[in-house]
């Protein structure tokens, strides 16, 4: 089976709002700069959406050296330079990792932007996935996340309210497949890339927060749950979409072919 790369997302600072790129080098710890940065509490526990919606109307940009960040709220954007410097001990879901502080003036501007003190820290070491062998930075727990167009598409039928794909964060979203058919998938072949799909993306509440106001109400989640419940490894999940760990490392474009086994 053949799938189309429908499109590519990033997102440089976890939780916050993404860029869509035509094309992003697909890297060991999934797409280039996806979740490098993150906000963390004053006791290192990371900061999400969950906690404060208006992480979602934040537009942040990184081009390896600078990073950019907009927000309604913010008034001037944040623009200032990665830098290098001693790890900090911070932790995504309770479990340990490092980031390097990125200073004053960033932690001061996102403080502001959210009315919350926090840091933003970047990426550094090793994280280990549960499944699969593969490494990650800061996402919630593999490097790669894909969902179907077609998947919305029958979701957003049987739901009838329905929901922009921006609602799942996906940083691969592919049209071929057919509904669902990212399920029974279990390795996406590219002419430089390749992907195993590890397991089943378990969705949250995240889902309820729409990614363009910060307007959160109950019923995507509870809609979602009536549809794609189901029991994985021994727990049972709200499942939508597929999670993965790179296997062989290159550039992915919109519009790419892609073989699916």
């Amino acid at each position: 089976m053949i799938a189309i790369v429908a499109a590519l997302n990033v997102f440089p600072v976890k939780s916050a709002g993404g860029v869509a790129p035509a094309e992003a080098e697909l890297t060991p710890t999934g797409l280039r700069h996806d979740r490098e940065f993150m906000l963390v509490r004053p006791d290192g526990r990371h900061l999400s959406q969950r906690e404060i919606p208006a992480l979602a109307l934040l537009r942040p940009a990184f081009d390896g050296v600078k990073l950019t960040v907009s927000g309604p709220s913010a008034g001037t954007p944040l623009v200032c330079e990665a830098v290098d410097g001693p790890a900090l001990d911070v932790t995504v879901h309770k479990r340990p990792c490092r980031g390097v502080d990125q200073g004053d003036d960033a932690a001061r501007w996102f403080s502001a932007a959210l009315g919350a003190p926090c840091r933003l820290v970047r990426f550094t070491g090793t994280r280990p996935t549960r499944l699969g062998g593969g490494t990650l930075a800061f996402a919630d727990g593999y490097p790669v996340s894909v969902l179907s167009a077609e998947s919305l598409d029958d979701l957003n039928r049987r739901i009838g309210d329905p929901l922009p794909i921006s609602r799942f964060r996906p940083n691969i979203v592919l049209r071929g497949l057919g509904p669902y058919g990212e399920d029974a998938a279990t390795r996406l072949r590219g002419a430089a890339a390749e992907i195993e799909l590890v397991r089943p993306t378990g969705r949250c509440v995240i889902v309820n927060i729409d990614q363009e106001t910060a307007g959160r109400a109950p019923g995507p989640l509870r809609a979602l749950a009536r549809h794609r419940t189901a029991r994985f490894d021994g727990a049972r999940e709200i499942m939508f979409g597929r999670l993965g760990v790179p296997r062989a490392t290159g550039v992915l474009r919109v519009g790419d072919e892609l073989a699916v086994s």
